[in-house]
């Protein structure tokens, strides 16, 4: 098929990394990689655009005309937008695929009619709102989203996969162990490792939340090394949260790039995050399945992809005492986090390898293509 692919909240070769970028990413190559023809139909980023009148107006006139004529010169079998919701709704797929008859899909929608009633986001719920009503198919890999999705949309035109990722990209290496090992002088310290950006989101107070836990552990007699990963405007203020524990004790790897995180997961001994308010989080796949156990909280998508008591431990949102008693739990049993990371690894692989979750994606937008012939 030749697809159309568009993702109204970031572009793909988007600079700055993200776990929805990641996902959006893996679904392009994945196509690819099964022979189909995707292509980025559109760059256009309509987050917030709706409160940028003159640049929504202009958006709609002259990046719907352009995208319009160039799938009327070469047509494509599937329009396919990644990720539409009150943020950064999909702005061209409706109009553009009903003017030009297109089968029209999204992946990884979002619905919630909490923020049709706040002045500053109802703008973009209805916008979205018009999209997910116009897809002829609706795929979601999260629960929540997909219970949500159910009060709007027809069960014939929503349906639900589970999230995945290649385990050929991150698989334990002994090698990398050793090395990043000795060279972060962890002796035999117990390795924390943890990864995010360092935004002025609740990506920073997850961060701060983990130091805090460490910073009490610490002064508990529990010795380890906590490795964090990231990089972003917040630098600064998780540093000096950073700096209430010994020095020996925490280490910043600074900004790793994908390909390469594997290495860090492999060197350490369990990863922890809290993920307040995550959505789904693929570090936390991409930590099992190198064979890291997780501490985390549990909320949001994070228990879809971690199972509690077997490739981790969840904790209760904002019970700093019991997430710090998982932490010390699994630093004073290697044997645990042995077994636990054993499982992670064949749980990623037995449920989330995306080579066999996107199976089932191709299939469902073949048919997509297929009903509008």
């Amino acid at each position: 098929m030749r697809i159309a692919f568009y993702a109204p909240f970031k572009p793909m070769d988007h600079p700055n990394p993200s776990g929805d970028l990641m996902i959006g990413r893996g679904i392009y190559n994945f196509l690819e990689s099964r022979g189909h023809q995707p292509f980025v139909i559109s760059r256009l980023r309509s987050r917030w655009l709706y409160w940028k009148p003159s640049q929504l107006i202009r958006a709609i006139m002259l990046e719907r005309h352009r995208a319009a004529n160039l799938l009327k010169a070469n047509p494509a079998d599937l329009w396919l937008t990644y990720h539409s919701y009150y943020k950064a709704p999909d702005i061209l797929g409706p109009g553009i695929c009903r003017r030009l008859q297109i089968p029209y899909a999204i992946i990884q929608p979002s619905y919630g009619t909490r923020v049709s009633r706040n002045w500053k986001t109802r703008p973009g719920f209805h916008l979205n709102r018009k999209a997910l009503l116009a897809a002829d198919t609706l795929i979601t890999d999260r629960n929540r989203d997909f219970t949500n999705l159910q009060r709007l949309i027809d069960p014939d035109r929503l349906q639900r996969i589970k999230p995945g990722l290649d385990p050929r990209l991150f698989t334990f290496d002994p090698a990398a162990r050793t090395a990043l090992r000795n060279n972060w002088q962890a002796d035999n310290k117990p390795v924390i490792f943890t990864a995010a950006m360092f935004r002025s989101d609740v990506k920073t107070r997850s961060l701060i939340c983990l130091i805090k836990s460490c910073k009490r552990i610490n002064d508990a007699g529990h010795d380890f090394l906590l490795v964090i990963a990231g990089d972003g405007p917040e630098k600064n203020r998780i540093r000096e949260f950073a700096d209430e524990l010994p020095v020996e004790n925490v280490l910043f790897a600074g900004q790793v790039a994908r390909e390469k995180m594997y290495q860090y997961y492999s060197a350490a001994d369990i990863f922890g995050f809290p993920g307040i308010n995550e959505s789904l989080g693929m570090v936390f796949l991409e930590a099992q399945s190198c064979g890291l156990p997780v501490v985390a909280c549990s909320n949001g998508g994070i228990p879809e992809v971690v199972v509690n008591n077997t490739t981790g431990l969840l904790t209760s949102l904002d019970d700093a005492t019991t997430f710090d008693r998982a932490l010390v739990q699994l630093l004073t049993n290697p044997e645990q986090r042995k077994n636990m990371g054993r499982a992670a690894a064949e749980y990623v692989r037995r449920e989330h390898d995306i080579n066999k979750n996107y199976l089932q994606l191709e299939q469902l937008l073949i048919q997509t293509a297929d009903r509008k012939i």
